[in-house]
């Protein structure tokens, strides 16, 4: 038998838009994979978004790809996101290091800050992204800068 708060959690989750990112299976195991991706700006012009995803196990988490400390992309090497242990996430440019599982920095510059968290679920074997209003190959060829 199914809960109220089941059926309200289905009706919302339904609700919301997904937007498919990738399939589960072009991310390998215990590795990370970047986007460019294009959303909709307060002023309802497209502007640039870059995302990562981390995969471990049937697992994925987002963030975006974004150090706070200086605010540059953090993959060292395009898709390379891990510390040489495999165990953190790493910002290439300084060296600071991230939880997987919270985003959060438990050393160098950034020491107590997070990375920001995107929202995903795998919806049949896609990666998707939600809560986040993103610009479709239609919509827009030029985004703002």
């Amino acid at each position: 038998m199914t809960s109220r708060g089941e059926l309200l959690e289905t009706a919302i989750n339904d609700a919301a838009i997904h937007y498919a990112v990738c399939n589960l299976n072009d991310i390998p195991n215990r590795r990370a994979k970047a986007f460019q991706l294009l959303r909709h700006a307060d002023n309802g012009r497209a502007t640039a978004f870059s995302i990562f995803v981390v995969r471990w196990g049937t697992h994925v988490l987002g963030y975006i790809n974004e150090c706070p400390h200086s605010g540059v992309n953090l993959d060292w090497e395009r898709n390379q996101f891990f510390d040489p242990s495999g165990l953190r996430l790493m910002c290439g440019k300084h060296g600071s290091l991230f939880e997987i599982g919270t985003g959060r920095c438990v050393d160098g510059p950034c020491r107590g800050r997070a990375l920001k968290r995107v929202s995903l679920a795998v919806i049949d074997g896609e990666v998707c992204i939600h809560g986040i209003e993103l610009v479709e190959d239609e919509d827009t060829p030029n985004p703002a800068p």
